[in-house]
């Protein structure tokens, strides 16, 4: 009880707390991120072969695959990192942005990773303060971290954290964090028919996919915890987001502009907006609108 009435008394202390929380957290979806798409191609590789009644002429390895095991090490020269070389961005810092064995260098998108992951969770700490809100607003923003960074290297959306996430915000409607039962739940069906219904008509005119069914269900956590009407401001927002970026790519970066892009990035990136401030953005449009 001491702990939760100086978070509440103190503001800059749970400012504090929120964001080392996010820094640790942080850390682990790096190895989420990285792990989680292997073990997932193993086990649809394993069930197509038992499919198949075939034998794995690849060798196998008997060594433990999961996100607990092995332990975390430099993929350049197979050290095996120590507590004191994990600690969030600090290690980083320290080490020089270098592996401690082979001085090969370390991917800054690990400190990275952790320093937004921080950074997300204390503006969700500002906004809602300490309550359920914040508690709710946290698990759901990180699952989108993690999703973001899944889906932009390998265009995948996990339904392993997908339809949890889904769930999870049906649950919390129970309780009225953000919605209603009822809203929450039109939320999910609409959230879900809308790209589903995309996805068909762009196929009838192009006979193209235009997205994967993971869109779908990242679409449906999404309404299910802000409520339907959030879902226009996200689609719209996630449309002109997806277009900023996709075009900053192929201006500075030369990419292919027939190379497909994930959409669940920009659909996280809408949602994290509509947490925030999507009360105020659609207030605004409305005084703008007269209505």
């Amino acid at each position: 009880m001491d702990i939760f009435l100086a978070l509440e008394q103190n503001v800059t202390f749970l400012y504090l707390s929120v964001g080392f929380l996010g820094l640790l957290v942080g850390s682990f979806l790096n190895v989420v991120v990285y792990r989680l798409p292997i073990m997932l191609q193993n086990g649809w590789r394993q069930e197509c072969l038992a499919f198949l009644e075939q034998e794995d002429s690849q060798p196998t390895s008997s060594e433990v695959f999961n996100l607990s095991q092995p332990r975390s090490r430099c993929p350049f020269c197979g050290h095996q990192i120590s507590a004191l070389e994990n600690i969030p961005v600090v290690s980083y810092l320290f080490l020089r942005g270098q592996c401690n064995n082979c001085k090969k260098n370390i991917s800054i998108r690990y400190p990275l990773v952790e320093l937004i992951t921080a950074i997300l969770s204390i503006f969700i700490a500002i906004q809602f303060g300490l309550s359920i809100q914040t508690g709710v607003a946290l698990l759901f923003t990180w699952s989108l971290v993690c999703l973001t960074l899944i889906d932009f290297d390998t265009q995948l959306l996990p339904d392993s954290i997908t339809l949890p996430l889904l769930w999870f915000a049906l649950f919390a409607s129970l309780f009225g964090v953000f919605v209603t039962p009822q809203t929450a739940l039109i939320g999910a069906i609409a959230g879900y028919l809308s790209l589903w219904a995309v996805f068909w008509v762009f196929k009838l005119v192009t006979g193209k996919e235009g997205m994967g069914y993971g869109d779908f269900k990242l679409l449906a956590a999404i309404g299910a915890l802000l409520g339907w009407t959030m879902l226009p401001l996200v689609i719209m927002l996630s449309a002109f987001v997806g277009a900023a970026i996709g075009l900053t790519l192929i201006l500075i970066k030369g990419r292919d502009k027939n190379i497909p892009i994930p959409f669940g990035p920009y659909l996280s990136i809408a949602a994290f907006i509509a947490l925030i401030w999507g009360e105020k953005i659609n207030n605004t449009y409305l005084q703008i609108m007269g209505l």
